[in-house]
């Protein structure tokens, strides 16, 4: 198979985005695995290279197919929506948050009409798409408007571990009450049918328990026992492969361990701490249920080292890989 096409938006361009993607584009491996494509800002990029040290070739383009992928050069669909003069590094601005959402719907409109084989994205802040009155919180629910999707699944992996969320940016009081069997149950049959269309065909699931120690048959908390068993014989029912609930202190450690294809962890920081804990670079975010291939990684902008050229472009590579990884087996609808 030809080197995937892998669509690059540079992120906020008053975060590390930028720089990570030029730190990442400076190592020739991604040319050997893949065709990188960078959606953005030519002025910012060349900014990021002064922070960085690196001294990259930037050639435009407006169609994939006009790419060189070559080494030593970035190939980039310049949208000039930066004005350099009035950005802020490592601030908030209406400006950022703007740009950072038209590279996104730019790469969206590629891999929707088939012209790249997957999206790999870097970090945006929640705060400056506020400011530029955007109405969508993050890149799950831009990428799901964008596309028409219903409800993505984000998936983070870090080696072999896989991880699903059946809830994400809502406070841990409301994510308690989330934990119903219905929920957990439509998220069984759709986190399943996810890890096919990545070419995972016959996935065995664990479910984290949400309560220490799983509640001990309602001791401590009785969500197991109500909830999350009957989804899980309710699964069982319908074929899918699924274990649980099993104790969240120990279930991720046999996920790594590849006694599970996947795990379904029951609210925003359970499946996050256990991934990030293995190995913060790694770990990278996979959405499921678009109609595209998107990866992303797992951290955000930075703003306290934005323009320094410090940030670790480590997690950008393996985004990348990850998407060239699911490339050739990712079946779309």
């Amino acid at each position: 198979m030809q080197r995937p096409i892998i669509a690059i938006p540079m992120g906020d361009p008053a975060g590390v985005g930028p720089e990570i993607v030029v730190k990442a584009l400076a190592n020739e491996e991604m040319y050997r695995i893949a065709r990188p494509l960078v959606i953005g800002d030519a002025g910012v990029l060349r900014q990021a290279m002064a922070f960085c040290g690196l001294e990259l070739a930037v050639h435009t383009v407006t169609e994939p197919a006009m790419g060189k992928f070559e080494p030593g050069v970035i190939d980039l669909i310049d949208l000039a929506n930066v004005e350099l003069k009035q950005l802020k590094m490592g601030a908030v601005q209406a400006m950022a948050g703007n740009a950072a959402y038209e590279c996104i719907e730019k790469s969206v409109s590629l891999a929707m009409a088939g012209q790249v084989d997957a999206i790999a994205t870097t970090p945006i802040n929640k705060e400056a798409l506020k400011a530029a009155g955007i109405p969508h919180i993050g890149h799950t629910e831009i990428l799901g408007h964008l596309s028409g999707a219903n409800d993505p699944l984000t998936m983070f992996q870090v080696f072999e571990l896989r991880v699903f969320f059946l809830s994400r940016h809502v406070s841990l009081r409301k994510a308690c009450d989330m934990v119903t069997t219905e929920r957990a149950l439509d998220y069984l049959v759709r986190c399943t049918e996810a890890l096919r269309r990545l070419g995972v065909d016959s996935p065995k699931f664990a479910v984290a328990g949400l309560n220490p120690h799983s509640g001990e048959h309602g001791l401590f908390g009785d969500e197991e026992d109500e909830q999350i068993a009957p989804a899980i014989a309710a699964a069982r029912e319908r074929g899918i492969n699924v274990v649980g609930p099993v104790p969240a202190d120990s279930v991720f450690y046999f996920g790594l361990k590849g006694a599970y294809d996947a795990i379904l962890s029951l609210y925003h920081d359970q499946g996050h701490i256990a991934t990030k804990m293995v190995d913060f670079e790694r770990t990278v975010a996979v959405t499921n249920g678009l109609p595209f291939l998107r990866t992303s990684v797992d951290h955000g902008t930075a703003f306290d080292i934005a323009g320094s050229g410090k940030a670790s472009s480590v997690s950008m590579e393996e985004a990348i890989k990850l998407a060239v990884r699911y490339a050739p087996s990712f079946r779309r609808y």
